[in-house]
């Protein structure tokens, strides 16, 4: 009679836990299915572990079960723990909208990801809207990533040296200070305090193994044999300095960019430079008559760099294959000049532009130079303020540069190199004078440029600083 019964009820248990199963299976969501049950409450994110689709739930409807506001554990609790169906919720905020996220901001259109390069605070620091808790290096400029709301930091949760994109969470903020826990002192001394300590017989009983251990140790350790002597140094083997006065530190993103693309520049063009030198008389004549009344009017003081800026625009002008790229099997023939200024930076080197150049006289150039170089030292500068350019002007001369063979900026096809003003003897009308002079350089593309037109624009940049006046006269 009890083995009836028996096998009846366990008859009964199978199909039950059959059915179940077979209910859960019906639920189970597809990668290609999309549905979606909501109501106001707090957001739970369930999906099947094969799905890629992620459906959004508050309250959970199952057969057989009517829709409630029942707690999450009180719904989890219905759902066996190798259910094919697994639950899991993140807040992005807590339940009363305390907490919000500080994540990276758009970089720029060229710009996929960066590198979390400092943070400016640290947690437990008061923050207010728009303020900057972060900078993020990428291969052009430096982003700061600000905080969304005022508050306090909670945590990070990116580490110094991670790479990052544009959403990528970088710390969690507490609207109110509520939001973080500080453990006190004596809270930690406490706890100490608090460690249960072993008894004497037990501390006796394991410092009685450990010196049974040690003696052990000593009997079966056999006598080693007496090393050689380091044989001597000989004469031909060279004497390196220790590691220890080495110093490894990884390369910054700016700094990496640069070196990819300068030497992807020597590897694509047939680069080849000539030069020529130019007498500064006139153009410094210039400057020293008219710098005063330049500043008064213009607010800015006149420099040599609008001189040349003027020349090379006058030069694109007369040799417009130097203001022109090979892209592929054709040539694009730029018909606007827009000159790229090298600036030397604590960061790096940074390349800004002056966009049409050849529509700006002297004091326009002079103050566009100026802002530039302000935001490229600042580290303010923009990706919008150092993207295109036709032709690059680097000025190593204010560094002491005598001479130099300056590498194109792609994809640009030439590059013209300014170095320092010296003293040196020259003859004019016959006679041995001392004259400031400057060595200019040309490096071009070949493939596109021939000689004759570097040499000609090369010399043309000559006769327009050393004689202004043909800028007027268009001679």
């Amino acid at each position: 009679m009890w083995s009836v019964v028996r096998r009846k009820i366990a008859s009964e248990g199978s199909n039950a836990s059959s059915n179940l199963g077979q209910s859960l299976h019906k639920l189970r969501p597809t990668a290609s299915t999309t549905r979606s049950y909501t109501a106001a409450s707090k957001e739970t994110l369930i999906r099947g572990r094969g799905s890629k689709h992620v459906r959004n739930f508050s309250r959970h409807i199952l057969p057989g079960v009517p829709v409630s506001s029942k707690p999450m554990r009180e719904v989890a609790g219905l759902l066996q723990k190798d259910s094919p169906l697994r639950m899991w919720s993140r807040s992005f905020s807590s339940d009363n909208g305390d907490l919000v996220e500080a994540v990276v901001p758009y970089m720029g259109e060229s710009i996929t990801d960066g590198t979390l390069a400092a943070f400016l605070k640290k947690p437990g620091d008061s923050v207010q809207v728009d303020e900057p808790i972060a900078q993020v290096e990428t291969d052009k400029v430096t982003i700061d990533v600000a905080s969304p709301e005022a508050g306090v930091i909670q945590k990070f949760v990116a580490k110094e040296g991670d790479t990052v994109e544009p959403g990528t969470r970088i710390a969690v903020i507490s609207k109110s200070a509520d939001g973080v826990t500080h453990v006190a002192p004596s809270e930690e001394k406490k706890s100490v305090k608090d460690t249960p300590k072993p008894s004497a017989p037990a501390e006796k009983d394991v410092m009685a193994k450990q010196k049974s251990t040690v003696e052990s140790a000593a009997v079966k350790e056999k006598p080693k044999a007496p090393s050689p002597a380091p044989s001597r140094t000989t004469a031909t083997e060279p004497i390196l300095p220790p590691k220890e006065r080495e110093r490894r530190v990884p390369m910054t993103r700016l700094r990496k960019r640069v070196a990819t693309r300068l030497k992807d520049s020597q590897n694509t063009f047939a680069l080849l430079t000539t030069f020529n030198e130019v007498d500064m008389t006139n153009l410094m004549k210039l400057r020293s008559d008219y710098k005063d009344a330049f500043v008064e009017k213009h607010g800015v003081k006149l420099g040599f760099m609008s001189g040349f800026v003027k020349a090379a625009v006058s030069g694109l002008q007369n040799q417009p294959i130097i203001n022109a790229v090979i892209d592929g099997d054709d040539i694009i023939y730029r018909d606007y000049i827009d000159i790229s200024i090298a600036v030397g930076t604590p960061k790096g080197l940074v390349v800004p532009v002056i966009r049409n150049a050849d529509q700006m006289n002297f004091a326009d150039i002079e103050k566009e130079i100026n802002s530039l170089a302000k935001k490229a030292n600042d580290g303010t500068i923009s990706i919008d303020e150092m993207a295109g350019g036709s032709f690059t002007i680097s000025n190593g001369g204010v560094y002491g540069s005598l001479l130099s063979t300056p590498i194109i900026n792609p994809p640009q096809s030439a590059i013209l190199g300014m170095h320092s003003i010296v003293s040196r003897p020259m003859v004019v009308g016959g006679n041995v004078v001392p004259r400031p002079m400057m060595y200019i350089a040309l490096t071009y593309d070949h493939r596109l440029i021939d000689g004759r037109e570097a040499v000609f624009f090369l010399r043309r940049i000559k006769d327009v600083v050393e004689d202004p006046r043909r800028l007027l006269l268009d001679i």
